[in-house]
Protein backbone atom coordinates (compact mmCIF):
# COMPACT_ATOMS: atom_id res chain seq x y z
CA UNK A 1 0.00 0.00 0.00
CA UNK A 2 2.16 3.02 1.30
CA UNK A 3 6.03 2.82 2.22
CA UNK A 4 9.34 4.12 2.28
CA UNK A 5 9.86 7.90 3.49
CA UNK A 6 6.50 10.14 3.44
CA UNK A 7 7.49 13.06 4.87
CA UNK A 8 4.35 14.68 6.90
CA UNK A 9 4.15 18.35 5.48
CA UNK A 10 4.69 21.55 7.20
CA UNK A 11 2.37 24.38 5.98
CA UNK A 12 4.68 27.44 4.89
CA UNK A 13 2.96 30.59 6.05
CA UNK A 14 3.84 34.42 5.43
CA UNK A 15 2.50 37.16 6.62
CA UNK A 16 -0.06 34.98 7.66
CA UNK A 17 -1.52 33.47 5.21
CA UNK A 18 -0.77 29.96 3.28
CA UNK A 19 2.21 30.83 0.72
CA UNK A 20 0.89 28.27 -1.69
CA UNK A 21 4.14 29.15 -3.65
CA UNK A 22 6.49 27.72 -1.22
CA UNK A 23 4.53 25.01 -0.93
CA UNK A 24 4.39 24.27 -4.33
CA UNK A 25 8.22 24.15 -4.15
CA UNK A 26 8.71 22.32 -1.20
CA UNK A 27 6.42 19.06 -2.78
CA UNK A 28 8.65 18.89 -5.93
CA UNK A 29 12.17 19.49 -3.56
CA UNK A 30 10.42 16.39 -1.67
CA UNK A 31 9.58 14.15 -4.81
CA UNK A 32 12.76 14.92 -6.75
CA UNK A 33 14.83 13.84 -3.05
CA UNK A 34 12.87 10.54 -3.34
CA UNK A 35 10.03 10.82 -0.90
CA UNK A 36 7.17 8.10 -1.63
CA UNK A 37 4.19 9.46 -0.50
CA UNK A 38 3.24 12.76 1.12
CA UNK A 39 0.87 13.88 4.10
CA UNK A 40 -0.76 17.21 4.12
CA UNK A 41 -2.54 18.61 7.10
CA UNK A 42 -1.48 16.38 9.33
CA UNK A 43 0.00 17.72 12.97
CA UNK A 44 3.42 18.90 11.41
CA UNK A 45 0.85 20.78 9.01
CA UNK A 46 -0.27 22.53 11.83
CA UNK A 47 -4.11 21.28 11.16
CA UNK A 48 -5.26 22.24 14.30
CA UNK A 49 -4.89 26.04 13.39
CA UNK A 50 -6.17 26.36 10.03
CA UNK A 51 -9.61 27.06 9.08
CA UNK A 52 -11.56 23.95 6.81
CA UNK A 53 -11.27 26.46 3.66
CA UNK A 54 -7.39 26.29 4.04
CA UNK A 55 -7.19 22.81 4.79
CA UNK A 56 -9.16 21.72 1.79
CA UNK A 57 -6.78 23.98 -0.48
CA UNK A 58 -3.75 22.48 1.15
CA UNK A 59 -4.97 19.00 -0.16
CA UNK A 60 -5.87 20.76 -2.77
CA UNK A 61 -2.58 22.02 -4.14
CA UNK A 62 -0.66 19.09 -2.68
CA UNK A 63 -2.60 16.52 -5.05
CA UNK A 64 -2.33 19.57 -7.97
CA UNK A 65 1.47 19.52 -7.47
CA UNK A 66 2.57 16.05 -7.12
CA UNK A 67 0.48 15.55 -10.45
CA UNK A 68 0.35 11.86 -9.71
CA UNK A 69 4.27 11.11 -9.24
CA UNK A 70 3.48 9.86 -5.45
CA UNK A 71 0.29 9.48 -3.56
CA UNK A 72 -1.15 12.37 -1.02
CA UNK A 73 -2.31 10.55 1.65
CA UNK A 74 -4.20 13.50 3.03
CA UNK A 75 -5.13 14.47 6.69
CA UNK A 76 -8.23 14.29 8.03
CA UNK A 77 -8.55 13.83 11.03
CA UNK A 78 -10.93 15.39 13.49
CA UNK A 79 -12.24 14.72 17.21
CA UNK A 80 -15.45 15.93 15.59
CA UNK A 81 -16.43 12.99 13.38
CA UNK A 82 -18.64 14.64 11.01
CA UNK A 83 -15.97 17.09 10.28
CA UNK A 84 -13.28 14.22 10.07
CA UNK A 85 -16.05 12.61 7.31
CA UNK A 86 -16.33 15.90 5.70
CA UNK A 87 -12.13 16.27 5.01
CA UNK A 88 -12.45 12.54 3.85
CA UNK A 89 -15.27 13.52 1.16
CA UNK A 90 -13.43 16.44 0.21
CA UNK A 91 -10.09 14.59 -0.27
CA UNK A 92 -11.67 11.59 -1.88
CA UNK A 93 -12.88 14.31 -4.79
CA UNK A 94 -9.30 16.22 -5.07
CA UNK A 95 -7.39 12.97 -5.56
CA UNK A 96 -5.97 11.43 -2.86
CA UNK A 97 -5.14 8.04 -2.19
CA UNK A 98 -5.98 7.42 1.60
CA UNK A 99 -6.85 9.69 4.53
CA UNK A 100 -4.74 9.93 7.78
CA UNK A 101 -7.39 10.01 10.44
CA UNK A 102 -5.80 10.59 13.90
CA UNK A 103 -7.47 9.19 16.84
CA UNK A 104 -10.21 11.84 18.41
CA UNK A 105 -8.19 14.34 20.64
CA UNK A 106 -9.54 15.75 23.56
CA UNK A 107 -13.03 14.25 24.04
CA UNK A 108 -11.27 10.74 25.20
CA UNK A 109 -13.27 7.93 23.92
CA UNK A 110 -13.46 4.65 24.69
CA UNK A 111 -12.42 2.32 22.58
CA UNK A 112 -15.63 1.45 21.74
CA UNK A 113 -16.44 5.39 20.63
CA UNK A 114 -13.11 4.63 18.42
CA UNK A 115 -14.26 1.94 17.02
CA UNK A 116 -17.97 3.60 16.07
CA UNK A 117 -16.01 6.70 15.25
CA UNK A 118 -13.72 5.12 12.74
CA UNK A 119 -16.27 2.41 11.57
CA UNK A 120 -19.05 5.98 10.88
CA UNK A 121 -16.03 7.21 8.70
CA UNK A 122 -15.42 4.02 6.76
CA UNK A 123 -18.86 3.35 6.10
CA UNK A 124 -19.60 6.79 4.45
CA UNK A 125 -16.90 7.38 2.18
CA UNK A 126 -14.58 4.84 0.11
CA UNK A 127 -11.34 6.34 0.35
CA UNK A 128 -8.68 4.26 2.01
CA UNK A 129 -7.93 5.40 5.57
CA UNK A 130 -4.81 5.31 7.51
CA UNK A 131 -5.07 4.97 11.25
CA UNK A 132 -3.29 8.04 13.44
CA UNK A 133 -1.65 7.09 17.09
CA UNK A 134 -0.31 9.00 18.86
CA UNK A 135 -1.26 8.74 22.66
CA UNK A 136 1.26 11.56 23.32
CA UNK A 137 -1.22 14.45 21.80
CA UNK A 138 -4.09 12.92 21.97
CA UNK A 139 -4.71 11.43 24.96
CA UNK A 140 -6.26 8.34 23.53
CA UNK A 141 -4.47 5.67 22.60
CA UNK A 142 -5.44 2.83 19.51
CA UNK A 143 -5.61 -0.32 21.37
CA UNK A 144 -3.82 -3.13 19.25
CA UNK A 145 -7.37 -5.06 19.83
CA UNK A 146 -9.06 -1.75 18.42
CA UNK A 147 -6.46 -1.82 15.13
CA UNK A 148 -7.26 -5.75 14.50
CA UNK A 149 -10.99 -5.48 14.74
CA UNK A 150 -11.43 -2.29 12.26
CA UNK A 151 -8.75 -4.12 10.08
CA UNK A 152 -11.06 -6.88 10.11
CA UNK A 153 -14.09 -5.45 9.49
CA UNK A 154 -12.93 -2.92 6.58
CA UNK A 155 -10.44 -4.71 4.75
CA UNK A 156 -10.55 -2.70 1.79
CA UNK A 157 -11.10 0.46 3.93
CA UNK A 158 -8.71 0.51 6.67
CA UNK A 159 -5.39 -0.17 5.32
CA UNK A 160 -2.92 1.16 7.48
CA UNK A 161 -1.52 2.71 10.50
CA UNK A 162 0.71 5.42 11.11
CA UNK A 163 2.12 4.00 14.85
CA UNK A 164 3.23 6.87 17.13
CA UNK A 165 2.41 4.67 20.03
CA UNK A 166 6.26 4.61 21.07
CA UNK A 167 5.36 0.97 22.00
CA UNK A 168 7.82 -1.37 18.97
CA UNK A 169 5.60 -4.71 20.36
CA UNK A 170 2.51 -3.32 18.42
CA UNK A 171 4.65 -4.01 15.25
CA UNK A 172 4.06 -7.58 16.19
CA UNK A 173 0.50 -7.06 17.57
CA UNK A 174 -0.81 -5.88 14.48
CA UNK A 175 0.99 -8.63 12.67
CA UNK A 176 -0.42 -11.28 14.26
CA UNK A 177 -3.92 -9.76 14.88
CA UNK A 178 -4.56 -9.01 11.14
CA UNK A 179 -1.53 -10.01 8.81
CA UNK A 180 1.36 -9.30 7.55
CA UNK A 181 -0.20 -7.44 4.29
CA UNK A 182 -1.71 -4.79 6.57
CA UNK A 183 0.60 -1.23 6.13
CA UNK A 184 2.47 -0.22 9.19
CA UNK A 185 4.12 2.92 9.03
CA UNK A 186 6.39 4.33 12.10
CA UNK A 187 5.10 7.80 13.42
CA UNK A 188 8.77 8.14 14.64
CA UNK A 189 11.50 8.82 13.05
CA UNK A 190 14.20 7.86 16.11
CA UNK A 191 12.37 4.58 16.17
CA UNK A 192 12.59 3.94 12.53
CA UNK A 193 14.90 1.47 12.44
CA UNK A 194 13.82 -1.09 14.97
CA UNK A 195 10.21 -0.53 13.80
CA UNK A 196 11.12 -1.58 10.18
CA UNK A 197 12.62 -4.24 11.71
CA UNK A 198 9.43 -5.68 13.30
CA UNK A 199 8.16 -5.66 9.78
CA UNK A 200 6.82 -1.81 9.11
CA UNK A 201 6.80 -0.54 5.97
CA UNK A 202 8.54 2.87 6.39
CA UNK A 203 8.08 5.99 7.80
CA UNK A 204 5.71 9.23 7.99
CA UNK A 205 8.76 11.40 9.20
CA UNK A 206 8.92 14.77 11.02
CA UNK A 207 12.88 14.96 9.78
CA UNK A 208 12.31 13.89 6.20
CA UNK A 209 11.18 17.56 6.27
CA UNK A 210 14.34 18.52 5.81
CA UNK A 211 16.19 15.74 4.88
CA UNK A 212 14.21 14.30 2.62
CA UNK A 213 17.08 12.46 0.35
CA UNK A 214 19.06 10.60 3.27
CA UNK A 215 15.39 9.87 4.67
CA UNK A 216 14.63 8.46 1.66
CA UNK A 217 18.02 6.98 1.23
CA UNK A 218 17.62 5.00 4.83
CA UNK A 219 14.27 3.82 4.03
CA UNK A 220 15.71 2.12 0.83
CA UNK A 221 18.56 0.55 2.94
CA UNK A 222 15.82 -1.22 5.61
CA UNK A 223 13.69 -2.30 2.70
CA UNK A 224 16.94 -4.16 1.03
CA UNK A 225 18.34 -5.54 4.20
CA UNK A 226 21.14 -3.44 3.96
CA UNK A 227 21.40 -2.71 7.69
CA UNK A 228 25.22 -1.38 8.10
CA UNK A 229 23.88 1.20 5.89
CA UNK A 230 20.49 1.63 7.79
CA UNK A 231 22.69 2.47 10.88
CA UNK A 232 25.19 4.76 8.65
CA UNK A 233 22.58 6.63 7.65
CA UNK A 234 20.30 6.37 11.27
CA UNK A 235 23.65 7.59 13.14
CA UNK A 236 23.65 10.56 10.56
CA UNK A 237 19.93 11.51 11.17
CA UNK A 238 19.23 10.85 14.96
CA UNK A 239 20.61 14.32 16.38
CA UNK A 240 18.04 15.71 14.24
CA UNK A 241 15.08 13.56 14.55
CA UNK A 242 15.34 14.93 18.11
CA UNK A 243 16.05 18.13 17.24
CA UNK A 244 12.92 18.65 15.58
CA UNK A 245 11.14 18.27 19.03
CA UNK A 246 13.48 20.68 20.72
CA UNK A 247 10.74 23.10 20.71
CA UNK A 248 6.75 22.21 20.48
CA UNK A 249 6.40 20.93 16.48
CA UNK A 250 6.80 22.28 14.23
CA UNK A 251 8.74 25.31 14.76
CA UNK A 252 12.04 23.70 15.20
CA UNK A 253 11.41 22.23 11.57
CA UNK A 254 10.37 24.96 10.45
CA UNK A 255 13.39 27.06 11.44
CA UNK A 256 15.28 24.04 9.86
CA UNK A 257 14.16 24.48 6.59
CA UNK A 258 14.58 28.41 6.52
CA UNK A 259 18.14 27.38 7.11
CA UNK A 260 18.20 25.06 4.11
CA UNK A 261 15.49 27.37 1.85
CA UNK A 262 15.29 31.08 1.69
CA UNK A 263 11.92 30.40 0.00
CA UNK A 264 10.45 29.14 3.17
CA UNK A 265 10.40 31.14 6.74
CA UNK A 266 9.80 29.91 10.16
CA UNK A 267 6.47 31.28 10.47
CA UNK A 268 4.18 29.29 12.96
CA UNK A 269 0.64 30.00 13.99
CA UNK A 270 -0.23 30.68 17.34
CA UNK A 271 -0.81 29.10 20.24
CA UNK A 272 2.60 28.32 18.85
CA UNK A 273 6.05 30.53 18.88
CA UNK A 274 9.03 30.20 17.01
CA UNK A 275 11.92 28.08 17.90
CA UNK A 276 13.60 29.43 21.35
CA UNK A 277 17.42 29.94 21.12
CA UNK A 278 17.93 26.38 22.74
CA UNK A 279 16.18 24.94 19.88
CA UNK A 280 17.43 26.68 17.31
CA UNK A 281 21.43 25.76 18.49
CA UNK A 282 19.94 22.16 18.64
CA UNK A 283 18.36 22.65 15.08
CA UNK A 284 21.50 24.01 13.68
CA UNK A 285 24.15 21.78 15.51
CA UNK A 286 21.99 18.69 13.79
CA UNK A 287 21.76 20.04 10.60
CA UNK A 288 25.72 20.14 10.63
CA UNK A 289 26.04 16.70 12.08
CA UNK A 290 23.93 15.27 9.04
CA UNK A 291 26.17 17.43 6.87
CA UNK A 292 22.90 19.32 5.20
CA UNK A 293 24.77 22.49 6.29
Amino acid sequence: MFSGSIPALITPFRGGKVDESAFRRLIDWQIESGSSALVPCGTTGEASTISNAEHHRVVEICVEQAAGRVPVIAGCGSNDTQNALLHMQFSKKAGAAAALCVAPYYNRPSQRGLIAHFSHLASNCDLPIVLYNVPARTVTDIAPETVCELAQKFPDRIVAIKDASEDLSRVADHRMGIGHSFCQLSGNDELALPFNAAGGAGCISVTANVAPKLCAEFQKACAGNDLVRARELNDRLYPLHYAMFEDASPAPVKYALSRVHDWLTDEVRLPLCSASAEARAAVDAALEHAGIR
